[in-house]
């Protein structure tokens, strides 16, 4: 039996998948019965993060992969347009062509170590932007009230 791939693409309201080598495409979760050699995952801004986990849990072997990558890879075979559909059979053929080494995902302690320094450099960086904000500001109730947020 041939080694099967499968892209997922993540977004807010729904997943689309695409298996390889059938070329299957849908947006269902059935990979559990397609026994996937790899099932890769898009890291997408934590939507990822619940579908990864999942996954995982269920035993199945599954691997975030980075979205710049992907891209790179889609502009390198001439893929120029972008819908769901197409960014899952992207994602599937990258993780044929490259094989991804699995790797066991982040127990809960160090998912929320990395969690809360995620959220401190967020906060570093409105504190930066609120500073940046106040030295170019000249009304005094603006600066007041940028001064409270920094």
């Amino acid at each position: 039996m041939a080694a099967r791939y499968v892209g997922v693409d993540v977004s807010k309201d729904r997943l689309d998948v695409h298996v390889l080598p059938e070329g299957a495409a849908f947006a269902v979760t059935r990979m559990g019965t397609l026994g996937p050699e790899r099932i890769a995952v898009e890291a997408t801004g934590g939507f990822e993060t619940v579908v990864a986990a999942a996954l995982a849990a269920a035993a199945l072997p599954v691997v975030v992969v980075n979205p710049a990558q992907v891209r790179h890879f889609a502009q390198a075979v001439g893929q120029r347009a972008k819908t769901d559909p197409i960014d899952a059979l992207m994602i599937a053929r990258f993780v044929e062509a490259t094989k991804p080494d699995l790797r066991p995902l982040a127990d809960e302690a160090t998912q929320l170590l990395g969690d809360l320094v995620a959220r401190r450099r967020q906060i570093i960086e409105m504190i930066v932007a609120e500073r940046n904000r106040e030295r170019r500001v000249e009304v005094k109730r603006i600066k007041k009230s940028i001064a409270r947020m920094a």
